[in-house]
């Protein structure tokens, strides 16, 4: 299982922060702004070849399931959701 972060929007965040800064704003007086949107993932393959047996609420609530292979999943520029 992972939780994490979904970062395609703190990069645009980031972006928003550096243009704001090259236009003349000082750093001190932009807001402190955190994450609003995380995902929950599930590598199904893994937990059956462990033999963990998930409740059935806990797949409803992930964002993605997934059927990864380590090799797939450890592949440069690939992350666990698919996004490079």
């Amino acid at each position: 299982m992972s939780y994490g972060v979904d970062t395609s929007p703190m990069w645009r965040l980031a972006a928003s922060y550096v243009a704001k800064i090259l236009r003349g704003a000082q750093p001190a007086d932009l807001p402190v702004e955190q994450a609003a949107n995380f995902e929950f993932a599930i590598n199904l393959k893994t937990a059956k070849a462990i033999g963990v047996t998930l409740p059935t609420s806990i797949p409803l609530r992930a964002a993605e399931l997934r059927l990864v292979s380590n090799e797939q999943r450890t592949q440069p520029g690939r992350s666990f959701f698919g996004r490079a």
